[in-house]
């Protein structure tokens, strides 16, 4: 078998993020055979091995760098690679772009949790971080509330205001507080190992979707925050002893397990879901090597 290659531009050209959360939501209708992430660190470095099996699906293994020193030398921040294996043979069947997968993965991920769990009718949409993520959720907001007026906040607002130039319908802001007291949905996508989203200032009825934390060490939002509101997360299995934004608030007493109200396990039964206008849900995206493959699955079936 001689696998596919499929590059970014050629490859996104063809993908649509309303139809990626559908093949999230459907792939977790199948069996998972096997999950497994190994973790490398050297000082602030992380090399992060992902792979999955699923029955339908296949295998795949994705390898990722995280070098946050990256930027002072122009390059990004994460790199890697993505092999996708058959089903039936097991035979590498495509090498597919990493920034690709990653990109629509992590983004769609949430995506699927805010469709769920965000109120319908939310508008106001505030993003957290002005980086290659946070572009991303751009897009992919955008996509599934037409009309919705998008602020970001960034720790440098020079990256604010550039941010919000390459985008309509956005613009930056420079308090924080403010800024995720006006919105309806806050969607953060960080590096930082200190909580920046407060508790004390979410409103009713508003969705959380943090994405920036990766490591046992990270956290977006403090205790109260996770107090406050229903939590939801993609997998307890990757986040709930593994990720920092939970993980530290478990081990010391503030959350039990029990508080996760239902991961993407949880889709068919209906738990997965608001229950009411004014209550607050909060979403953890640990981006599993599960939803890598299912990501990479459906961008071969678009290059088909």
């Amino acid at each position: 078998m001689n696998p596919i290659m499929i590059p970014f531009a050629k490859g996104e050209a063809r993908l649509d993020w309303l139809e990626l959360t559908e093949a999230l939501a459907e792939g977790h209708r199948l069996s998972l055979c096997g999950l497994g992430d190994t973790f490398l660190y050297r000082d602030k470095d992380t090399i992060l091995s992902r792979a999955a099996i699923i029955d339908g699906l296949g295998a795949l293994v994705k390898t990722a760098t995280v070098f946050p020193g990256n930027p002072a030398r122009g390059k990004p921040v994460v790199n890697g690679a993505v092999s996708l294996f058959s089903d039936s043979t097991g035979e590498l069947e495509a090498l597919i772009d990493f920034h690709l997968v990653t990109k629509w993965k992590t983004a769609g991920d949430s995506l699927l949790a805010a469709r769920r769990l965000a109120r319908p009718d939310a508008r106001r949409i505030l993003i957290v971080g002005a980086g290659t993520v946070g572009r991303s959720l751009r897009a992919a907001y955008g996509a599934a509330f037409p009309g919705a007026r998008f602020t970001i906040w960034n720790r440098s607002p020079e990256a604010a205001r550039a941010f919000a130039a390459e985008f309509p319908d956005t613009e930056p802001a420079t308090d924080l507080e403010t800024a995720v007291r006006g919105v309806d949905i806050v969607t953060s996508a960080t590096m930082t190992t200190q909580p920046l989203i407060k508790g004390d200032w979410l409103q009713p009825g508003q969705h959380i979707d943090l994405i920036g934390a990766y490591r046992p060490d990270m956290r977006e939002a403090d205790d109260t925050a996770l107090m406050r509101a229903r939590l939801f997360v993609d997998a307890r299995a990757t986040t709930l002893h593994h990720i920092g934004e939970l993980k530290i608030a478990l081990e010391q007493g503030v959350i039990t397990e029990s508080d996760v109200v239902a991961d993407y396990g949880d889709l068919q039964t209906g738990a997965f879901a608001r229950k009411s206008d004014d209550e607050i849900t909060l979403f953890k995206n640990g981006g599993g090597a599960h939803l890598d493959l299912m990501t990479a699955r459906y961008i071969l079936s678009k290059w088909a």
